[in-house]
């Protein structure tokens, strides 16, 4: 039997409305990671506080 390739395809950037996620390169034990980026989907507003009664 013959060993498995060592090298990984090529993956396609994917691409969803909030995440984006790349392939990195390999690194020197061979292993291939996947960068993930998110979009913020959350507005942020200042704290303002409340009136006192």
């Amino acid at each position: 039997m013959s060993e498995p390739s060592k090298e990984r395809p090529v993956v396609p950037e994917g691409e969803t409305e909030y995440v984006t996620t790349r392939q990195m390169q390999p690194n020197e034990k061979g292993f291939v990671g996947y960068e993930t980026v998110w979009q913020t989907f959350q507005k942020e507003v200042e704290y303002q506080t409340p009136k006192k009664p």
